[in-house]
């Protein structure tokens, strides 16, 4: 079937039925839902129907009731307002790291129009394919995808991304070249290890530690700044801690056992720590030593979201994280609006927020 007569059988059911779903009309016309939703922009975007969330109705407000009222839009319920186009956004379960981003996408959404359904992955791949599937079967345009942090393996994930067949962004996560016309939005969390280096060497610490969790995805990218912080500023090679926190359940003085005995010895004055509850659980084991920070141990965390309330407030690097989800909302429906727009891949850099735990409460040149 052509476009043109597509376009008009749509026409022709919202005339005769007052409302239609992209689902349902798909199934009757035998084309993809991708397709049909792409032809409903088109007609909307024409002034010929009014789009809503999964379908169209017809323009006419005072039009008379339609013969059949499709099973989402039940009679007693008002037929939803107009919207510009629908966006999924896929969210690993719970973390407080990413209630943030979605509040950074929720802002832009209300900005632009556009409704956002929530789906919560899990952690196979199989999880989060059907979690899009399901999505995508609803009617969405588009698809922000923030994916659990440990789906493996990396190149099946990638291959997958690479087949969706609505404009997809990658939120807070980076994704290689196998992942094909897949947009990226994320932290530049390198970076943010990096301004973490050079105020704690602004305060004459010659020698920084990193402290960070293994299972967080950041991981690798703080480890990455902070070396070429180090070698760029002619620091002495710090030591790197790895903290296994089994879910946090082990004692905080075990997990931080090494970390403990390098500031004791007085190998260790200055450390970056990920995240802010490692941060202020050290800080908690440190003072039950006897040891006190900043005085013993100059400290920075990572992310900012409980730093302030630390017994001793925290220095800490911010990523601007509900930035992160307004500019993937952003990004994902100018892609829709205009598919000819070059893809990106979006860095958007941390800032530094100065508190007492360096021993300085002066702003860093940053």
């Amino acid at each position: 079937m052509l476009a043109d007569e597509r376009r008009e059988a749509i026409l022709r059911a919202v005339e005769r039925q007052g409302s239609i779903t992209v689902k349902a009309l798909a199934e009757e016309m035998g084309v993809s839902a991708v397709t049909l939703r792409q032809d409903v922009r088109e007609l909307a975007g024409r002034g010929l129907l009014t789009r809503v969330h999964g379908g169209a109705r017809a323009l006419a407000p005072d039009a008379a009731a339609p013969t059949h009222v499709p099973a989402e839009f039940p009679a007693s319920a008002p037929v939803p307002a107009a919207e510009k186009y629908a966006v999924g956004l896929v969210v690993p379960p719970g973390g407080y790291y990413y209630a943030e981003v979605i509040r950074g996408v929720q802002k832009a959404a209300r900005a632009l129009g556009v409704r956002v359904v929530l789906a919560v992955s899990g952690e196979s791949l199989a999880e989060n394919r059907e979690q899009v599937r399901q999505l995508m079967a609803d009617g969405v345009d588009g698809l922000l995808l923030m994916l659990h942090p440990g789906l493996r393996p990396l190149d099946e994930t990638e291959e997958w991304l690479s087949t969706l067949e609505v404009p997809a962004v990658l939120v807070e996560r980076r994704a290689g070249i196998r992942a094909g016309r897949l947009e990226q939005v994320a932290s530049d969390h390198a970076y943010g290890a990096a301004l973490a280096v050079r105020h704690l060497a602004s305060l004459g610490y010659d020698q920084v530690a990193l402290v960070a969790r293994v299972e967080s995805p950041n991981t690798a990218l703080l480890s990455v700044g902070y070396a070429d912080a180090v070698k760029a500023m002619g620091l002495r090679p710090g030591p790197e801690f790895r903290v296994v926190t089994n879910g946090d359940a082990a004692p905080a003085d075990a997990r931080f056992d090494e970390v403990l005995r390098a500031v004791e010895a007085g190998e260790v004055r200055a450390a970056l720590v990920h995240n802010d509850i490692d941060a202020i659980a050290l800080v908690g084991v440190l003072r039950a030593r006897g040891l006190r920070v900043p005085e013993d141990l100059a400290l920075v965390t990572y992310d900012d979201e409980v730093a302030e309330m630390s017994e001793v407030p925290l220095t800490a690097v911010a990523p601007p994280k509900q930035a992160v989800g307004s500019w993937a909302l952003d990004l994902a429906v100018r892609r829709l609006s205009d598919p000819a727009t070059p893809l990106a891949e979006i860095l958007l850099r941390p800032e530094l927020r100065v508190r007492a735990s360096c021993g300085a409460d002066r702003r860093a040149d940053a």
